[in-house]
């Protein structure tokens, strides 16, 4: 059960963070940077432990019960999204998130017209759709389980 709550917190909150990059349009310096900051919220605290927890049950799952680490291939896949998807949140997603925190708080409405922002927010929409779809592909895959075992 605990892994179902990892799993609604991870594609919850990336729900959540897309509805509001694409749905709320700030007109002011600080409604600018309540945007960026309830974006960096639901990533710190919804979409990051959703994601640890999935990589940390699914480590438990994989040592301790029949599926194992590579017995499928619907598991492989899994495997390979959930890492992939993981190391782009960190190294591309999260911190385009964070430096628009900073620019906003910086630079208020100025930060409206800054490049840097504005390719992190169109930056963070695009790859988080993406990432959205995936983890919803991900989820198809582990329920419906697909492909005959490797």
């Amino acid at each position: 059960m605990v892994h179902l709550l990892f799993v609604v917190m991870w594609i919850g909150g990336a729900i959540a963070l897309t509805i509001v990059l694409f749905s709320v349009h700030p007109e002011t310096g600080d409604g600018l940077y309540m945007k960026s900051r309830i974006i960096q919220i639901i990533d710190d605290f919804i979409i990051i432990p959703g994601a640890m927890g999935n990589l940390l049950i699914g480590i438990i799952y994989g040592v301790w019960t029949r599926f194992g680490f590579f017995k499928f291939r619907w598991m492989i896949v899994k495997w390979i999204l959930t890492v992939a998807q993981i190391l782009f949140g960190t190294f591309f997603l999260g911190p385009w998130v964070n430096e628009n925190v900073k620019i906003a708080d910086e630079l208020g409405k100025a930060a409206f017209s800054n490049d840097t922002f504005q390719h992190n927010l169109e930056m963070n929409a695009i790859w988080g759709t993406v990432q959205l779809l995936l983890l919803l592909f991900v989820l198809v895959v582990s329920v419906q389980k697909p492909w005959k075992n490797s």
